[in-house]
């Protein structure tokens, strides 16, 4: 729900009433058992640990970055419910609540993509345009100058993409090509119309706008995201982790950037977008995947 609070100036007299919001509503916690058991193995689960790696068995190693549309049926478990639920809950959603309790720190994308600099929770809400917001009016009561304060709210359907930041290597070792996820970056999608478009003009569309909001250390994350539940088309009663979908790369993306000696230029940089960025795209995972083939002879 949304809410206004109406302030007078004097502070003698102070008027709250909601008003419905289609982006965002309260959720509140059930008073009994919403089921016939009690769910604990999720919120018991700790990450899966990774073997330990010695630079000298770093045989080879390259730098990738991914995007993951969220719209993509395959996607579906990281970006929904789009509204707040109980016993549910989106990626971002989890994510933005770990690090509004401090559980786990948020990384400015605007710096760089390498976590060297902070951001508070309070400046994601700005750049979600989700914080409370002060406009001043007139009491229809007392006709005194008065302050409406409103609430803001987050859209969770804008936030439609995520971008991924991982490390394919080849351990000598255990011989085997392996990929490790280091960062996670939440990427809002919004359309920004023009400066005083009517609502009648909305309809001519507007400007398509991508936002990166914050970057997330993949590592830090996992306790976290493998105790929270994702949903299962097949079965409520077996739910795996979000933990569980990235580990499992279960998961729809394609390839925007890799490691290179041109200040890691993204592939859009030196193509000329559309169907060469996605034949570039698939250059690189097919080289990939050659390089891994090639190691072996039959």
């Amino acid at each position: 729900m949304r809410k206004i609070v109406f302030l007078l100036l004097s502070g003698s007299l102070l008027l709250t009433f909601s008003l419905s919001s289609f982006a965002q509503r309260e959720v509140n916690e059930p008073l009994v058992n919403d089921g016939v058991y009690e769910k604990e193995t999720i919120k018991q689960r700790i990450p899966i640990p990774y073997p330990h790696l010695r630079e000298a068995d770093m045989m080879w190693t390259r730098r990738m970055w991914r995007i993951l549309d969220l719209r993509e049926r395959m996607n579906h478990p990281l970006y929904f419910p789009t509204s707040r639920m109980y016993d549910r809950s989106s990626l971002v959603q989890r994510l933005m609540d770990a690090i509004k309790y401090n559980e786990i720190n948020a990384y400015d994308p605007d710096v760089d993509d390498e976590f060297s600099s902070l951001i508070s929770y309070d400046q994601i809400l700005t750049k979600l345009e989700a914080k409370d917001t002060e406009k001043p009016d007139i009491s229809p009561t007392t006709g005194e100058d008065t302050t409406i304060i409103i609430s803001g709210s987050i859209n969770w359907a804008e936030i439609r993409e995520l971008e991924i930041k991982e490390e394919w290597f080849f351990d000598k070792q255990h011989s085997t090509m392996q990929v490790r996820i280091l960062g996670i970056c939440p990427i809002r999608v919004y359309t920004r119309f023009a400066q005083g478009q009517e609502d009648d003009d909305l309809s001519m569309g507007g400007d398509l706008l991508r936002m990166r909001l914050f970057w997330v250390y993949y590592p830090h994350a996992r306790t976290v995201l493998a105790n929270t539940a994702v949903f299962s088309d097949f079965n409520d009663a077996q739910r795996n982790s979000f933990d569980d979908i990235f580990f499992k790369r279960k998961f729809s993306s394609y390839i925007v950037q890799e490691s290179n000696v041109f200040n890691n230029r993204r592939v859009s940089e030196y193509t000329f977008g559309g169907i060469p960025n996605m034949q570039e795209s698939e250059r690189i995972r097919s080289e990939l995947f050659t390089f891994e083939h090639d190691l072996w002879e039959y």
